[in-house]
């Protein structure tokens, strides 16, 4: 997936990646852009959705996470290893969740959409979100970040935190939330205040990773 259309949680991910293994997941990227540019490969599925998916219809009332996890990994046995560190972190934070309530959660809007940095001529795409309405009627937004590593930071989340708020400004900061499943924490602006310098923190390191980026595509050349 070319940096320039990119998923908010992938690019989090290669921002806060240690340098070496940073330069390993882009290296990766350029030669499967190498190949998709040359046709050899077409798009495939996201390893993620699936879990998910699941994780969302437990949230509402559909089959039990574990059930559902023990499934797809009887389906596919390259998920045994993640699925069930994502299946455990998400229950160990919906549980504490639930368990301050007996009333039901409905799903609240669909949200997706798009965040263009023009100068970098640049689109960071955010979209499977878990809306959830609680008894009160309030409406909450969760972002989800999947990677085994690195851990989501606080400055990772802060930045999150602040391209979220931009993205969608009808939706109240402090209902927003970015949740590390398989760490099954999350982060929002009260416990991670912005600071106001998100944006051009988040150009920096944008604009620095495309730069990276570029530099190790020449060697594909």
């Amino acid at each position: 997936m070319a940096l320039e259309n990119i998923h908010l949680r992938k690019l989090l991910k290669l921002m806060y990646l240690e340098p070496n293994k940073r330069r390993s997941a882009l290296r990766t990227d350029i030669r499967e852009d190498v190949r998709r540019e040359a046709g050899e490969i077409g798009g495939g599925g996201d390893f993620y959705s699936p879990f998910w998916a699941d994780a969302k219809a437990h949230v509402f009332g559909g089959p039990d996470l574990r059930i559902s996890t023990a499934e797809r990994i009887a389906a596919n046995a390259r998920r045994s290893n993640l699925y069930p560190q994502l299946r455990d972190g998400f229950l160990n934070w919906w549980d504490e969740r639930r368990r301050w309530t007996n009333l039901p959660f409905n799903p609240g809007r669909k949200l997706r959409d798009r965040f263009r940095f023009h100068e970098l001529d640049a689109i960071v795409k955010i979209d499977n979100i878990l809306t959830v309405v609680d008894g009160n009627g309030d409406e909450h937004v969760v972002y989800s970040y999947f990677s085994p590593e690195p851990s989501l930071s606080v400055d990772g989340a802060r930045l999150g935190l602040w391209l979220l708020s931009q993205t969608f400004p009808t939706i109240p900061a402090n209902e927003l939330r970015i949740l590390d499943i398989i760490r099954g924490t999350t982060f929002s602006v009260d416990r991670s205040p912005l600071t106001g310098e998100e944006e051009i923190e988040f150009r920096a390191r944008y604009a620095r990773l495309i730069e990276e980026r570029d530099r190790l595509r020449e060697e594909y050349e």
